[in-house]
């Protein structure tokens, strides 16, 4: 099974793909979807899609998981992230694949064993579960996070 997880973000949407096969897990890719901080909104999540689609076409996953909004205590970040989000729930619907939602929390719990682990954790946690992986970025590793949550909750 293939599975792709994203990390959304306006600015950047981290995204990482994996194969699990039973207990296996191996890294196929990792990356970051940018947008121009200077385009208009509308543009930026056009921006979004077309890369993420992209990037489904490339690997052809067999599922996506999608980290869930946290609500920060700037209303028109959480907005901005939400509409972002939004994009990746549609490009991978769009793909006809079963899409799942995690919390951060439970993300962490998953590779690291607690719900509050920081993303130097993280990130030590994935060169472990993934040996050799190269992360392309804080949102890329946070989004092969999310691909092995959901790795291990379709068990």
């Amino acid at each position: 099974m293939i599975i792709i997880g994203l990390d959304p973000g306006l600015g950047t949407t981290g995204w990482g793909v994996i194969a699990r096969s039973g207990n296996s897990l191996t890294h196929i890719a990792n990356g970051q979807a940018k947008t121009d901080p200077q385009a208009p909104l509308a543009e930026r999540l056009v921006t979004l899609d077309r890369e993420l689609t992209d990037v489904i076409l490339a690997h052809r996953p067999d599922a996506g998981a999608v980290e869930e909004v946290f609500v920060n205590t700037n209303a028109q970040s959480t907005l901005k992230l939400g509409q972002a989000r939004g994009v990746c729930l549609l490009a991978l619907a769009r793909a006809g694949l079963p899409v799942s939602e995690y919390a951060a929390r439970l993300v962490k719990k998953a590779i690291v064993g607690a719900g509050g682990a920081d993303k130097a954790q993280v990130q030590a946690m994935l060169k472990v579960l993934l040996p050799g992986v190269k992360l392309a970025g804080a949102d890329a590793a946070d989004a092969l996070a999310v691909a092995i949550a959901h790795a291990h909750s379709v068990r």
